[in-house]
């Protein structure tokens, strides 16, 4: 079988774990109730805390989250995939791991995958981001199986390094994922295009979903969940609110997209050529 419903959720995380969990497990269930075979949910999806202090206070270690159980629950009731967005986990020297997991329909954890790159960035205004210096990133990169296709496994500020992508889909990924909590300057300005330029770059689907809102301290992410087909269409698009979005996949429009424009395999050994120092300074 190669087409199954795919379901994003958007939420408005709160900076609380045990607020969100309750308004999290109905989104999963009213995707469970448009028939979603696939559900999945943002960046950050139980917590959001821009303070970096109360961040480290309110993270558990991973066997303690409530957001586990949870989820291995709403997959054994609904029989659907999960990917459970990213849940905030301690971490042995101190920080924190940025960690998503995927659940299958017994309710067991298949994969998970940490954050590699990490938002370090000054967007002006004030607004400025230092992800290094509370998150421990990542060092693998994460091809899983699901009962349709291979899965690629990415977080939010990953969507920039499209080496990233290439490599997942050269290692068998058909379907890619980021799950994601944009701001919203830079979704008004890039998200779209990202997005599409991965599923067109590597002739994969494409499902990110998305906070979305206001958040605690002004914190303001762009929604717009987003799944999108090989050929870079947009199959649907969640908007700036609360809510759920579905879309039919079909896997064998990776194979046509591919065997169209066969990218992946004109990779080419080139040499860089750039001044040196002395002439640039000339």
């Amino acid at each position: 079988m190669t087409t199954f419903t795919a379901a994003c959720i958007q939420n408005n995380a709160l900076n609380n774990i045990d607020d969100n969990l309750p308004i999290v497990r109905d989104l999963v269930r009213e995707a469970a109730s448009l028939k979603a075979d696939f559900i999945a949910l943002p960046e950050c999806v139980s917590l959001m805390e821009p303070d970096n202090k109360a961040l480290r206070a309110k993270v558990p270690e991973e066997r303690d989250h409530p957001f586990i159980p949870m989820y291995e629950e709403e997959a054994r009731n609904s029989g659907a995939w999960i990917l459970g967005g990213t849940l905030a986990v301690k971490v042995d020297d101190g920080r924190i791991a940025n960690r998503l997991y995927l659940f299958n329909p017994a309710g067991q954890i298949t994969a998970t995958y940490d954050k590699i790159h990490m938002f370090d960035v000054d967007l002006g205004g004030g607004e400025f981001y230092k992800e290094s210096a509370t998150y421990a990133p990542g060092d693998k990169a994460v091809v899983t199986e699901l009962p349709w296709g291979s899965l690629g496994m990415s977080i939010c500020y990953d969507i920039r390094f499209a080496y990233l992508y290439r490599r997942l889909a050269q290692a068998g990924a058909e379907i890619l994922c980021a799950p994601a909590a944009f701001t919203k300057i830079t979704g008004e300005a890039h998200w779209h295009i990202l997005q599409r330029a991965r599923a067109i770059e590597t002739g994969s689907f494409v499902i990110s979903p998305g906070l979305c809102g206001v958040h605690a301290e002004g914190r303001e992410t762009f929604g717009h969940s987003v799944i999108i087909d090989p050929w870079g269409k947009v199959l649907a698009d969640g908007g700036p609110d609360v809510g759920v979005v579905t879309a039919e996949i079909d896997l064998s429009k990776v194979s046509e997209a591919r065997g169209k424009v066969p990218a992946l395999t004109h990779d080419r050994e080139f040499e860089t050529i750039a001044p040196s120092t002395d002439q640039a300074a000339e």
